[in-house]
């Protein structure tokens, strides 16, 4: 009497069972390769974000420096100096404009907001990003003749830096010397922008020449 194998498996059967592995593996591999994708496209994506962030740090930069020879007078052979605003003692405050000026030797220049209840400094009141000829901020040069690249040509700021100028009465000074006798410090906001416009860095320093 012959017997029977009973544990053999058919050929159909296990070429079914290979077919159900063999696409198990390409699905887990295709979610391996997508997960890959989009951890380096994110690895990208941050690394470009960092980019466009320290230039725009350092455009804002580039306006305090900017800032401090427009007080200074600096370089001497600007045409379009005021450093005469900002003498040593002699700070012409009626040049300081309320929610800063926007025309002439004024651009740019602040009074200081009284301090009080829902009263902002006048840097939070200024438009930063207003380039017309109406804007209450100081585009680098304006006043330095300094230049700076910026545009849409390659990996720089998108435009130039722009700054505001405060004038604080010196706390140094202030409690001795007479009303007539007022000296100023002044507090400098600059805004850098990076290659997208909407990639922005505020600076800020006080100043006293």
């Amino acid at each position: 009497m012959q017997e029977k194998n009973i544990f053999s498996f058919s050929p159909h059967s296990q070429t079914g069972a290979s077919l159900i592995v063999v696409l198990l593996i390409l699905v887990v591999v295709s979610i391996l390769g997508i997960s890959g994708i989009q951890i380096s496209m994110m690895g990208e994506r941050s690394s470009r974000n960092d980019r466009d962030n320290q230039i725009a740090w350092q455009s804002a930069e580039a306006a305090l420096i900017d800032a401090e020879f427009d007080i200074e007078g600096l370089p001497a052979t600007s045409t379009a100096r005021r450093n005469n605003i900002f003498s040593l003692g002699k700070t012409d405050i009626a040049k300081f404009v309320q929610n800063c000026g926007n025309s002439g030797q004024t651009r740019g220049l602040c009074t200081l907001n009284a301090a009080g209840t829902n009263i902002k400094p006048a840097w939070l009141m200024v438009d930063f990003t207003a380039t017309g000829n109406d804007a209450a901020t100081t585009a680098l040069g304006t006043f330095t003749s300094r230049t700076f690249p910026s545009g849409s040509a390659g990996i720089q700021p998108a435009k130039p830096p722009r700054y505001v100028i405060e004038a604080i009465s010196d706390p140094d000074q202030s409690r001795t010397a007479k009303p007539t006798d007022v000296k100023y410090i002044y507090r400098v906001t600059a805004m850098g922008f990076g290659p997208n416009p909407e990639t922005q860095a505020v600076m800020q320093m006080l100043y006293r020449n």
